[in-house]
């Protein structure tokens, strides 16, 4: 059907994605700032992973976690920016109604394992500042892959939950999403039928992989905050400290966006207030990840820069 066209008779089986900007002048401009984002965003992401599998003294969970951390970086971003890229380079905008649910699926599984794993990583360092002594025994090899396994289970079933529920909604009226990607507070703003299940729905998934997760997290790091300031040495605070820092930066980053994307539903049109977290969320995050992960690591620059020179790790 044509974008903007309504009456109760017609179905939707395409979306018209408004991207960023309507002005033709800057389409191009904007093409090559989230092209290099996007490649910088990859090749990040794929070097601290590189770094972690090459490095023998990175072999560790926290690092194990911070590598799956960058592969769904690499996801999130690839399910996003290269649609956009398209878009940027085509008058069409539109997409597929089922490759909008497709893209829908696929941001949620990423984005909800990112949740739990965050989730994870604030527990290992609370075992490992407060608890060292039954840290290998709690955090084992085993265990490290149970909690990365679960957090993929329990973020598929959400994003599958979620996708199945729009599904079930009617879409017989405008078709313009005033956005650059598909997410639920704009196909919300579409339906043609009933949206309080899929909003209850969306209040469970927000107890479930926000409220609750974000309490672990701060639970975890009180406790840590609690242990390391009974640590005597100015060096051993500042070290320990060293190791959360990135980690909590991330974490107010990621929560941040992610409360006021979906605190407005129900808030009338979108704007371009969506559209800018929209992109923080999908775009800046996932690029200043790594950076934020090695700025202040000296085991990361240090085996960064053996993956780029190709000298071997210390024996």
């Amino acid at each position: 059907m044509d974008p903007g066209a309504s009456g109760n008779d017609s179905v939707v089986t395409e979306f018209v994605l408004l991207g960023l900007t309507k002005t033709p002048a800057l389409q191009p401009i904007l093409f090559v700032i989230f092209l290099l984002a996007y490649v910088a965003t990859v090749g990040g992401n794929f070097s601290i992973l590189a770094a972690i599998l090459a490095e023998p003294k990175l072999h560790t969970p926290m690092y194990f976690f911070l590598g799956n951390l960058s592969l769904l970086d690499v996801g999130c971003i690839s399910v996003t920016v290269p649609a956009m890229l398209g878009h940027f380079m085509s008058s069409n905008r539109s997409i597929l109604y089922r490759s909008c649910l497709s893209q829908l699926f696929f941001f949620h599984l990423l984005a909800g394992v990112d949740c739990f794993l965050l989730t994870v990583m604030a527990y290992d360092r609370y075992l490992a500042i407060c608890q060292p002594l039954t840290y290998s025994t709690r955090m084992s090899w085993g265990i490290q892959r149970a909690l990365a396994g679960m957090s993929c289970v329990f973020s598929f079933t959400n994003a599958l939950t979620q996708t199945v529920a729009v599904s079930t909604l009617n879409f017989c009226g405008p078709n313009v999403i005033n956005h650059f990607y598909c997410d639920l507070p704009q196909l919300f703003q579409l339906s043609c039928s009933s949206i309080q299940l899929n909003e209850q729905l969306l209040f469970v998934a927000a107890a479930f992989m926000g409220v609750a997760p974000l309490v672990l997290i701060t639970v975890s790091y009180g406790h840590v905050a609690a242990e390391v300031l009974r640590i005597r040495s100015a060096e051993g605070r500042k070290k320990a400290f060293s190791t959360c820092g990135s980690h909590l930066t991330v974490v107010g980053i990621f929560y941040g966006t992610g409360v006021f994307s979906y605190m407005r539903l129900g808030s009338g049109e979108a704007s371009d207030k969506d559209k800018g977290i929209g992109i923080l969320n999908t775009v800046i995050s996932p690029m200043l990840n790594p950076i934020i992960y090695s700025l202040r690591n000296p085991d990361v620059q240090g085996a960064l820069r053996r993956v780029f020179t190709g000298r071997q790790p210390p024996t």
